[in-house]
């Protein structure tokens, strides 16, 4: 699914990955925007149903029958999805930008790893030739400006808790796909 030619910034390419990075990109940006205008709530409503209907669409591709991702990832993915929701709808109720920092930095983490080709993780793990330097042609991983690089060691969820989430807060997912 290609993005209506009404919008002002499209992606680059035609790749579903770079899509649905772009998707979520566009609706954190306009949930910051919203943010900036906390006395017009109508920014933030239409903000908030558009990240709405992009996390739908992900959650009715993780319920299809033929999707291609392996079950666990599918499984993560829905679960990120229910988090979202809950959080959508509780601003829609409060309309309260001061608590929009968890959809947006989901939103972006998501893209960020969407935009990661599958050699970028590869060529992140191994070992840099030089002090800090990569080797010469190795690809150099990319990180959407304020993303924290993941934690050196996974934290043991607690019992009873959704996979991929941490102890003592939202939790990380690391998903590629």
């Amino acid at each position: 699914m290609k993005p209506s030619a009404g919008y002002t910034n499209r992606p680059a390419s035609d790749n579903p990955r770079d899509i649905e990075a772009w998707g979520l990109t566009e609706a954190a940006r306009r949930l910051m925007l919203a943010a900036q205008t906390p006395e017009n709530p109508e920014p933030l409503r239409q903000a908030l149903s558009l990240n709405q209907r992009l996390w739908t669409i992900f959650q009715s591709s993780m319920a299809e029958p033929d999707c291609p991702l392996p079950k666990d990832l599918r499984e993560k993915i829905l679960v990120l999805s229910l988090i979202v929701d809950r959080q959508t709808f509780e601003r829609l109720g409060d309309l309260d930008v001061t608590k929009l920092n968890s959809l947006i930095d989901i939103n972006r983490n998501i893209a960020a790893g969407l935009s990661q080709r599958p050699g970028d993780a590869a060529a992140a793990a191994m070992p840099a030739v030089s002090a800090g330097a990569p080797a010469a042609g190795a690809p150099v991983p990319s990180r959407a400006p304020g993303v924290a690089p993941p934690p050196a060691a996974p934290v043991a969820p607690r019992p009873g808790m959704a996979p991929g989430m941490a102890a003592g807060g939202m939790g990380k997912f690391n998903i590629s796909i």
